[in-house]
């Protein structure tokens, strides 16, 4: 059984108290719930994980990419929060480990601020999901399922 590992960046741990008109009402605990069922539907194991720190994301998509490798990952969902914006460092990580990658964002980022039009992620990502609130997490994990089903037909 292969595993998706789901990355969660800066602040994200704030989730159900930070700008819920934003971000909703849901927290991080309930997001992994949602992520366990999907996981589950599509035969996966859930790696659900978050940091504030970008180093930290960095060793774990180079570990995804290790595992992912090795045939035990089918891939990574990333919500990079801010790192989204400014991390030159996350985009070298996902394109120097090879993992297949999706990336994923609560809010629609095109509908906010300019600053966050910009993504150094996406360049590197196979997917960008964004807009679908938290309901995004499992949307974002059945089209893992569905490039993993791709690459297994090959």
């Amino acid at each position: 059984m292969k595993t998706a590992v789901i990355l969660n960046g800066p602040n994200l741990n704030l989730l159900g108290t930070r700008e819920p008109a934003v971000y909703g009402a849901q927290t991080l605990a309930d997001v992994e719930k949602l992520c366990a069922d999907a996981c589950a539907v599509h035969g996966f194991k859930l790696d659900f994980r978050q940091t504030n720190h970008e180093g930290v994301l960095v060793d774990w998509l180079q570990e995804a990419g290790r595992n992912q490798a090795a045939g035990s990952v089918a891939g990574v969902v990333l919500n990079a929060g801010a790192y989204t914006h400014t991390s030159v460092a996350l985009h070298d990580a996902i394109k120097g480990a090879g993992v297949t990658l999706i990336e994923l964002h609560i809010s629609n980022v095109h509908a906010r601020e300019a600053f966050r039009h910009h993504s150094y992620i996406s360049p590197a990502a196979k997917a960008v999901m964004a807009g679908f609130g938290v309901q995004g997490y499992p949307l974002a994990i059945a089209g893992l399922a569905a490039l993993a089903a791709v690459h297994s037909d090959r």
